[in-house]
């Protein structure tokens, strides 16, 4: 069963940054394209960006686009969110998902890590 652990949620100042980090249990973890997601209180899930499995592409959402990265390191199982110009509005319990190579839709999801951003 894959695992995937999130780290790094917090409470940060509005404009300020913060980096999440994914680690995954599986040592295949090079063959799952990875998604980070957030869910606010009394809101849908939201994506947030995605990395393929090599991480040469990736893809974000509107609303995060040009101040959220996401990255990868194969050889330490993990996937990265770095989070810069946070605004209130970015308040979430975020997660991670894996999805695997002939899947349609995201198999394997983290328990969530929070982040507050205060004005």
């Amino acid at each position: 069963q894959v695992q995937l652990v999130e780290s790094g949620g917090g409470l940060v100042q509005a404009g300020g940054s913060l980096r999440l980090s994914c680690a995954c249990s599986e040592r295949t973890f090079s063959t799952y394209a990875m998604g980070w997601f957030r869910q606010a209180p009394g809101k849908e899930r939201e994506f947030l960006a995605r990395i393929s499995r090599s991480g040469g592409v990736t893809d974000y959402a509107d609303s995060v686009k040009g101040r959220f990265t996401i990255s990868r390191d194969n050889n330490k199982n993990t996937v990265y969110l770095q989070m810069n110009s946070l605004k209130p509005e970015d308040t979430a319990v975020y997660y991670c998902a894996a999805r695997s190579f002939l899947s349609a839709t995201y198999d394997h999801w983290g328990q969530g890590t929070q982040v507050t951003v205060s004005s």
